[in-house]
């Protein structure tokens, strides 16, 4: 009858909160005298325990009301409220022994005893505090009484699955029902927590969550490899089991262990690889103490290349991009962290060679990380020319400037779209590459000077323009999928490790080399696709469907790291390799640039730019684009 009143009341009033403690803290102290005179009832008259009582009730009275600790809902009673009732009992006590001194010093007595007053304020906390959990627990246990439940397998039965579970138990609102842990240490195999089983996933784990009937499965694992967790995820979407995971263990405890940080698993948790291991110490001698120059700082590679060098301890960073308000916001970014170490942010655009120049001159920097270009594949089809400025023209500004100013080091970042070109974009990158190996070589046969090297990746996860946030985008709108085709491939790199490997390239490069990098396995995107709509709990062809589009201008069905003529050296990084180019003569690649410069000033017809860039690549073949025409007036066969 109480706990059906309790639920039907819902939300206790105010005023009942505060008569129940100011009851239970009545009984405290009367409980405090008791104990203290070894429960003598004539004592408790002598020392006029009637008023001692009023008087700390009035007390606690008061220091409820100042500190508001009543305002909380007792069903979600926890760790915080029970700190914040510490400090209104405790603020109550100081109240107590402000008016026994002044009571003491007009009766030299004091009107409540002390030892009275320590046993009152550890009763009352702990009657007010259990009685608020006594109220929460009741409601949780009646509302999943009464409630279907949702059962849950916790995958993960450390830390990390305790704290889940407890989570799960103690949220009233929660309908879930742990049923079940599973662990692949098999050490922990049949034991129990909190009167749950753990079982192990090493047997037939497809058997055991058909058993087990589940509706839902948690990872909470934080060591768990990226292939055991596709397994999983994979599995589950199978028997149409939703799955969700936690926060890392050190991230949790920094919050309130709150219900909500349970989220659903995201595609690029399965898409990334374990972590890399870097040469610290030879990245952190490259950029220790030295000036620093970010080229597209406010892009996605760029921007987390500048959080990146801040932990190195460079001498100054100087950021340079074209675009305001995403600079104006990593500008912010760093301001918020409050780094030491000086940094200068400039809307500058690469094309521009005096504006470089007097930026650089000002600066001095000693190496040059250049992530500024156009890389659009459909938009660069359409705008050739602002390809040929961006991306080979900005690229020999920065260049000549880094020669001309004495920068020691030049890292230019590449894309795999440069490797047997089939659109602008990517021939515009690759005349980029040439342009710096080309000036290395040259500068390097008289002597000594800039050392340029080149970084080659594919696509990154959460860059601007990716696949997976433009799927998002889709499936949250209801759909369709868009996919340009069903065979279309790609690789798939996270933003932290791609800029990761670009400063351990520039760190162990001597100057020519064009690294490339270990991308994994590619991926096709229509399955990539299906999962995303699986992971957000809806069918395919029921709920939303997949529409192919067709390739899109100048896009590849897959895309290559190395040239049909390129091999790979290895390097001291097993992900890091060096690929074997054909070599341009510098004098022949400044004239054919020199050329494309004059057509941009001079031609608006890209047909004419085009087969320009086609004659210094001829490996560029356009793929599903207008140009193609040029590739048969070439070769006609």
């Amino acid at each position: 009858m109480i706990t059906q009143l309790i639920l039907k009341l819902r939300i206790l009033p105010r005023w009942v909160i505060i008569l129940i403690d100011l009851g239970l803290v009545a009984f405290s102290t009367l409980l405090g005298y008791l104990l203290r005179f070894n429960f003598v009832t004539e004592q408790l008259v002598a020392y006029n325990a009637e008023i001692g009582i009023l008087v700390n009730v009035l007390c606690v009275m008061g220091a409820i009301l100042l500190t508001r600790s009543y305002a909380g809902i007792v069903r979600y009673t926890g760790l915080r409220d029970g700190v914040r009732l510490f400090y209104t009992l405790a603020l109550s006590v100081l109240m107590v022994v402000a008016v026994n001194m002044i009571y003491y010093s007009n009766y030299q007595a004091n009107l409540i005893p002390y030892s009275v007053l320590l046993i009152s304020f550890l009763a009352s906390f702990l009657f007010l505090y259990q009685y608020r959990l006594l109220i929460k627990n009741i409601f949780s246990y009646y509302r999943k009484l009464t409630s279907k439940n949702r059962r849950v397998i916790i995958f993960g039965a450390g830390q990390l699955g305790i704290i889940t579970q407890q989570v799960i138990d103690s949220t009233p609102d929660s309908d879930l029902k742990v049923v079940a842990f599973v662990e692949d240490d098999i050490r922990k195999v049949g034991k129990f927590i909190n009167g749950t089983q753990i079982y192990s996933a090493q047997d037939d784990f497809e058997l055991l969550l058909n058993s087990l009937n589940a509706d839902e499965l948690i990872i909470s694992i934080d060591k768990l490899s990226f292939e055991r967790k596709n397994d999983i995820v994979d599995l589950c979407l199978k028997h149409d089991i939703r799955v969700r995971t936690v926060p890392k263990a050190e991230e949790w405890m920094k919050g309130d262990f709150s219900f909500k940080q349970i989220k659903e698993i995201n595609i690029e948790d399965l898409l990334g690889r374990q972590s890399i291991k870097l040469e610290n110490e030879e990245v952190e001698r490259q950029i220790n103490n030295k000036h620093v120059c970010i080229t597209g700082a406010a892009g996605s590679i760029g921007s987390e290349l500048v959080r990146q060098v801040f932990q190195y301890n460079p001498a100054s960073v100087i950021l340079i991009d074209q675009a305001e308000s995403p600079l104006y916001e990593i500008e912010m970014e760093i301001s918020a962290k409050k780094v030491k170490n000086p940094f200068h942010c400039y809307v500058a655009d690469i094309r521009d060679k005096d504006r470089i120049l007097e930026i650089l001159r000002k600066h001095k920097p000693d190496i040059i990380f250049h992530a500024a270009a156009y890389k659009h594949v459909p938009l660069m089809e359409r705008n050739p020319f602002e390809a040929v400025r961006c991306n080979i023209l900005g690229t020999r500004n920065l260049a000549d400037a880094a020669v001309e100013l004495g920068v020691k080091k030049f890292v230019m970042v590449s894309t795999d779209k440069a490797v047997n070109p089939t659109n602008v974009m990517g021939c515009s990158k690759r005349i980029s590459e040439i342009y710096v190996q080309s000036l290395n070589n040259h500068i390097h046969a008289a002597g000594e000077g800039t050392m340029f090297v080149t970084t080659r990746f594919g696509n990154v996860l959460g860059s601007n323009g990716s696949v997976i946030p433009f799927f998002k985008k889709q499936i949250a709108n209801g759909g369709p999928v868009t996919v340009t085709h069903p065979e279309i491939t790609r690789y798939f790199m996270t933003i932290s490790e791609a800029c990761q490997l670009v400063l351990e390239a520039g760190a162990m490069g001597n100057g020519g080399e064009i690294f490339i990098f270990d991308m994994g396995k590619s991926i096709k995107i229509v399955d990539l696709a299906k999962k995303m709509i699986r992971l957000s709990g809806l069918e395919l062809n029921k709920d939303i469907d997949i529409v192919f589009t067709g390739l899109r201008d100048g896009e590849k069905l897959y895309e290559e790291l190395l040239a049909n003529k390129e091999n790979t050296q290895p390097t001291h990084h097993e992900k890091i390799m060096i690929a074997t180019v054909v070599q341009y003569e510098y004098e022949s690649i400044l004239r054919s640039i020199a050329s494309l410069e004059k057509l941009t000033n001079t031609q608006r017809d890209p047909y004419e730019i085009v087969a320009q860039m086609k004659s210094i690549v001829p490996e560029f073949k356009s793929n599903s684009s207008e140009f193609q025409v040029l590739d048969k007036m070439i070769n006609p066969n």
